[in-house]
């Protein structure tokens, strides 16, 4: 039985202890945070628990073999440090760091103490996203034209990262994780209009190897939730919808085709018509599993059986690389090769 320390109770943090909890191979033994009415309601819901507001004493317990840390990005740095300094192997919650230099030293660290570091990317371990990957890199679409992806709500408003560090860093990891590749550039703009020098919306133009262009809308001052995907291919559509749980993803076979037949009807309708192909839309099988307790579950598996950590430290830098990318975008109004970072 793996003991575990969760660090930080707030929002997602009781989400982890439950998915944690759930399984028959780890315990989680502590639950740290600052609010002790945060920590009594932890305890109401999971009596077994000790609920304590200093992280030393969990990470001083030579029986707490790995520490889970849900804590505001600002804080991840010290905390993960701390912890595999501590002999921890550590899941920590995305982004990895708040930047690049300290992602790296993090890596740098987890690999001279020999602990797993795992980072929370979770749509890497969400059924429909993996489905997705799959068609992608099987060329289902044909070649990969296009990513569009919007990510927007009304709140939580946060103030120790920005719309981008918050909302954009999903839709990175799986542009990522989906294209199986790092970007070349990013090109982005954004907002701050509630809290100064917070920006409250991006729209980032990044573009991927191939010449596969993916935009990103992430903002958390919109009245509407979206959580909107479409994939452009050159012989088929797609669109990824993780709130839909029924049809999460649907297949378009759709294109645009050349027509020697038609050349004499350029310019007309009758040409548009002709030079586009409209088939049918189908929804493939997903199974419906918690993208939560399979990240949960991998955490497991990678600390007893060695199994290889599909977000870790490298795939956590990869990410927090575009970020940094995206933040030095928007604010000089340039666009920023990835390479340079």
């Amino acid at each position: 039985m793996i003991q575990i320390a969760v660090i930080g109770a707030g929002r997602w943090g009781p989400n982890i202890i439950n998915n944690l909890e759930a399984g028959s191979r780890s315990l989680v033994r502590y639950v740290v945070d600052k609010d002790e009415q945060q920590l009594s309601e932890i305890q109401k819901r999971f009596p077994a628990v000790i609920g304590i507001r200093d992280p030393n004493v969990a990470l001083d317990d030579p029986e707490i073999d790995a520490v889970v840390i849900a804590t505001p990005t600002s804080t991840h740095y010290e905390l993960v440090t701390q912890a595999l300094n501590s002999g921890k192997h550590v899941f920590v919650e995305k982004p990895l760091t708040h930047s690049i230099e300290t992602s790296k030293k993090i890596s740098a660290l987890a690999k001279k103490v020999d602990r797993v570091v795992m980072v929370g990317h979770v749509f890497v371990y969400n059924s429909a996203s993996r489905k997705v990957r799959e068609l992608v890199q099987q060329g289902a679409l044909g070649r990969i034209y296009y990513l569009s992806m919007v990510r927007t709500n009304l709140g939580p408003i946060r103030v120790d990262v920005d719309a981008a560090w918050d909302l954009a860093a999903h839709d990175i990891s799986m542009a990522n994780f989906w294209l199986d590749a790092l970007p070349l550039s990013v090109s982005a703009t954004a907002g701050t209009f509630i809290n100064d020098g917070v920006a409250d919306v991006v729209f980032a133009n990044i573009r991927y190897p191939n010449d596969v262009l993916v935009t990103i809308h992430a903002s958390w001052l919109n009245p509407v939730k979206a959580r909107d995907i479409t994939i452009v291919g050159e012989k088929k559509m797609l669109t990824f919808d993780d709130v839909d749980l029924a049809t999460p993803i649907r297949i378009f076979d759709k294109q645009v085709k050349e027509d020697s037949d038609t050349v004499e009807l350029t310019g007309t309708f009758e040409s548009f018509r002709t030079s586009v192909h409209q088939g049918e839309m189908t929804t493939p099988f997903v199974e419906k599993t918690q993208p939560l307790r399979n990240e949960c579950d991998h955490f497991i598996d990678c600390l007893e059986n060695g199994a290889i950590c599909e977000s870790g430290p490298t795939e956590g830098i990869n990410v927090v690389r575009v970020l940094e990318g995206v933040s030095m975008s928007a604010r000089t109004g340039r666009e920023v090769a990835i390479g340079d970072i």
